[in-house]
């Protein structure tokens, strides 16, 4: 009986097991009788006191464990079965078998499982540790090994302990989703981190106007940079979503000409650029004027992009001109037509995006409608403003900077420089999803500032270093979260993660205590047993029932 009751707490809780057994004994008329014979059911918590209560929160570990693994690789199965089962268009991409989601849906499932395991495990051990050396009887310990003990002592010993979980992530085939989940939980935690420190002086006295949209800005420079010269270290999603809001400056095929003719890619327009700017931006040569003129290209440009140039209007002078704009000569009625061009597509893209984020919120829509309707509209305009315009005006930038700049200065660097101009468009919304469009392209510029340094050899690559960045990502927003109690960052809901790792929400249903007010009072007991764990003021008897720790230590 006993054995079957440990067996038990690693698959159920006690509320989980109670309505298991009520449903059981209520379809089973024999089982019911023998339970008014008077046997006795198995309990879960039938074992000694000191030893069920260690026991107690490794089971509820490994069942928030198990219940992550068993979630996390259902999901991806069941979403993989979707959409094999989903018609494929009749293109040549889509003829082509369909990548995995993942490389291993197992590994990534252990991953998250064992990081949630350990972390619970971790903190646990460093807070029982902490504990035991601040007792009386272990402080010649201090005397012999100083910077041990307060290392040992300190009030982010448990946090920072419990942040070794994050080496859990090596299970994960190191992809570029395992990067990319690493650069954004270390954006969050900055985040975290910095809205623990926004009452400070230098926090609270800095400029009102400065923002995340200066993120924005510096990150469409590299992104731009990437785009031209080091297009294998940019994302290719991104690119893809440049390239089709961009219908004036990417010349289309057109449908009158002929099979043979061989129509530049988007990807040999962009290294024409490249070619362009190394060779200091060269003038055009119109072979409508020079049609006797065999080589109207300089020599290190690329001839693939001769259909494009041969159409261009004759008035037009500058060769990158030629080949974003060939029909029109005129700069900013190009810059223009793109514009009215580009703002319709990228109102129905972001009329869809915020649609659907509005219909999770359809009760606040229903009771106030018009309020609910501004809001989404305005949050349609100002992101469709911003990054409509941000888009033209990186394309645009090329012919700027060739009217106001001579033709060697900086005629690679000015790339950069109109990915930054481009950038200030986000100052039109200065919102929260505008926040989020401006996090989402730092984190993609730093993801691809790391390949172009490695590229290039600016610095080497770190074996795992996505792994470590994830941990120090982790004990950051771990340590926030005992230090940070009073300040912005407590209204951040990434912290609620934080109780999941800590144990002190567990993963099912929660067991319900009378005069407690329902479900909450058992979470918010394992929250404050917490507190005073990682604080040192709690005895050590509520842990495994030995020590007793003073008040003063």
């Amino acid at each position: 009986m006993e054995s079957e009751s440990r067996s038990l707490r690693y698959v159920l809780n006690e509320r989980e097991y109670e309505l298991l057994r009520r449903h059981v004994l209520r379809v089973s008329p024999k089982l019911r009788e023998a339970g008014k014979d008077g046997s006795e059911r198995p309990s879960v918590a039938s074992d000694s006191e000191s030893t069920g209560r260690r026991d107690d929160h490794n089971a509820a570990a490994f069942r928030s464990a198990s219940r992550v693994f068993v979630a996390t690789l259902g999901s991806l199965k069941a979403l993989d079965l979707v959409l094999s089962r989903l018609p494929s268009r009749n293109t040549q991409t889509a003829t082509r078998s369909r990548q995995p989601l993942v490389a291993s849906k197992t590994r990534l499932a252990l991953s998250l499982s064992s990081l949630l395991f350990l972390h619970t495990v971790l903190f646990r051990v460093f807070a029982r540790l902490r504990l035991r050396l601040l007792h009386e009887r272990v402080r010649s310990i201090r005397e012999r090994y100083p910077k041990v003990y307060a290392a040992l002592t300190s009030r982010i010993a448990p946090a920072i302990g419990a942040s070794l979980s994050g080496l859990a992530l090596g299970i994960c085939p190191a992809d570029q989703l395992r990067v990319t989940a690493a650069i954004y939980v270390a954006s969050r935690a900055l985040e975290i981190g910095y809205a623990a420190i926004r009452h400070t002086k230098v926090i609270a006295n800095k400029p009102s106007w400065l923002g995340s949209w200066v993120l924005f800005a510096l990150a469409q420079g590299q992104l731009l940079h990437a785009f031209v010269f080091d297009r294998d270290c940019f994302p290719e999603a991104y690119g893809s979503f440049v390239l089709g809001y961009t219908p004036e400056y990417v010349q289309r095929r057109p449908a009158s000409l002929s099979p043979k003719v061989v129509w530049p890619r988007p990807d040999d327009i962009l290294d024409a650029l490249g070619q362009m700017a190394s060779l200091r931006w060269p003038p055009f040569v119109s072979p409508i004027l020079q049609p006797n003129n065999p080589n109207t290209l300089p020599r290190g440009i690329n001839s693939v992009i001769s259909p494009v140039t041969s159409r261009a209007h004759p008035a037009i002078h500058k060769l990158s001109c030629a080949l974003i704009h060939p029909s029109d000569p005129s700069c900013f009625m190009a810059y223009l037509r793109h514009n009215l061009i580009a703002f319709p597509q990228m109102a129905k893209f972001y009329t869809i995006y915020y649609a659907a984020f509005a219909l999770l919120r359809i009760k606040d829509f229903a009771s106030s409608p018009l309020a609910s309707a501004n809001r989404l509209s305005e949050s349609i305009l100002r992101s469709t403003m911003a990054i409509s315009g941000s888009i033209g005006a990186a394309w645009g930038s090329i012919c700027l900077f060739q009217t106001i700049f001579p033709r060697s200065f900086l005629p690679k660097f000015r790339f950069f420089l109109g990915g930054l101009l481009a950038g200030l468009f986000q100052l039109v919304d200065r919102t929260p999803a505008g926040h989020m469009n401006a996090l989402y392209a730092a984190r993609t510029s730093v993801n691809s500032l790391w390949k172009v340094g490695v590229k290039h050899g600016w610095w080497r690559g770190i074996r795992g270093g996505d792994v470590w960045l994830f941990v120090a990502s982790l004990a950051l927003v771990n340590v926030v979260y005992d230090l940070g109690k009073n300040t912005a960052a407590t209204q951040d809901g990434a912290l609620k993660l934080i109780k999941v790792l800590r144990g002190e929400v567990e993963l099912g249903l929660q067991k319900r205590q009378k005069g407690n007010g329902g479900d909450g009072g058992n979470g918010e007991k394992q929250a404050t047993m917490s507190a005073t764990l990682s604080e040192g003021t709690m005895t050590e008897e509520g842990l495994d029932g030995e020590y007793v720790v003073p008040e003063d230590a």
